[in-house]
């Protein structure tokens, strides 16, 4: 049967946690056939490879699982991707799942374009951070910054506010375009999924927001990714991610659009201000030193790109002089990052 879907469920070492995602999406489709599920062991050395061959065994015709050598949430994504028969495709991580009521929604949509011919290259959902330290769920949408129940292009997008960001979480792209952008995900590498949630935004001419809840994410364990200590001892990894967003594009001259470019800068600016601030944070000197030589690596790049990142307000911000300023700066961040709800 054709493949409406093709989930992606990157798993290492996943074991205690992948059921639920992967019932998620199949009682949330109803076991549909035109669905796809691949399960991608990244060289787990737990029960994962037993577990995702049970899970085929019980679901030949909607499950799929690759095994291979560790190379990272990265290589895992890309190896999904390489695999996927579906039109559309969209990564669910192993700990995280879908809100059954907004994946059926989901199908219908999408099952529609395709018998009406019309597909887009970018579907958009909610997604809602499940933190389970503070008992709290926070959900991020993006009215209006999007028009809703309409194909649109880029032109007609609006404000982005700092919380609005299109994350992995919040996307569905249309395989072949995905493919197409080639995405220069690094092995062994945190952090990859700006990448996927930038890279490829170019090559999308029509999208579709969709303003329902479909993806539920955990947030705040001790040891995870974007936990603020890991993200510190990460930090070479932050900086490695943002120089490839760096160089992926000369936005002002690469995107046409006005109005993705100025949402790009936006999401990059971000980028770059994360790694002024926890370069603060680290004990390492160095960390100082290379955030200084991202920031001359930018301005030699993209001089236009640097001026709107350095001068704006985020830009100073985060890069106050002194040690008072250095304070100033990790105050103001984590003074946003309650307001607005982000790590």
């Amino acid at each position: 049967m054709h493949k409406i879907i093709t989930f992606a469920i990157p798993c290492y070492n996943s074991a205690a946690d992948m059921d639920h995602g992967i019932t998620s999406i199949l009682e949330g489709s109803d076991f549909a056939e035109d669905v796809e599920i691949i399960i991608v062991d990244d060289g787990s050395q737990d029960e994962t490879p037993v577990k995702a061959d049970e899970w085929v065994a019980r679901y030949p015709n909607i499950i799929r699982v690759v095994h291979q050598e560790n190379g990272g949430h990265g290589i895992a994504v890309l190896s999904g991707l390489r695999e996927a028969t579906g039109t559309y495709y969209k990564v669910v991580d192993s700990d995280d799942w879908l809100d059954a009521s907004a994946l059926s929604t989901m199908l219908s949509i999408l099952r529609g374009f395709e018998e009406r011919e019309m597909g887009v290259d970018l579907f958009i959902s909610n997604y809602v951070y499940e933190k389970v330290y503070e008992d709290k769920r926070t959900t991020i949408s993006y009215r209006g910054a999007l028009p809703r129940k309409k194909v649109f292009t880029w032109d007609k997008i609006g404000y982005f506010r700092p919380d609005q960001n299109l994350l992995m979480h919040s996307l569905t792209y249309r395989t072949e375009v995905v493919r197409a952008a080639n995405l220069p995900l690094p092995a062994h590498t945190f952090y990859v999924d700006n990448i996927y949630a930038y890279v490829p935004l170019p090559l999308c001419k029509k999208m579709y927001y969709a303003d329902i809840d479909l993806y539920r994410y955990f947030i705040g364990r001790e040891g995870q990714s974007v936990n603020e200590a890991t993200m510190v001892r990460r930090l070479d990894q932050q900086f490695r991610i943002t120089r490839i967003m760096m160089n992926a594009y000369h936005l002002y001259r690469d995107v046409p659009e006005s109005r993705l470019a100025s949402y790009m800068m936006g999401y990059f600016t971000m980028m770059m201000a994360v790694c002024s601030v926890f370069s603060k944070l680290s004990d390492d000197p160095e960390m100082k030193q290379e955030c200084k030589k991202l920031w001359a690596e930018l301005k030699e790049y993209d001089e236009r790109m640097y001026r709107h990142a350095r001068c704006g307000i985020l830009g100073i911000g985060t890069n106050l002089p002194t040690k008072a300023g250095e304070k100033t700066s990790v105050a103001l961040y984590r003074a946003a990052s309650k307001i607005f709800k982000f790590n």
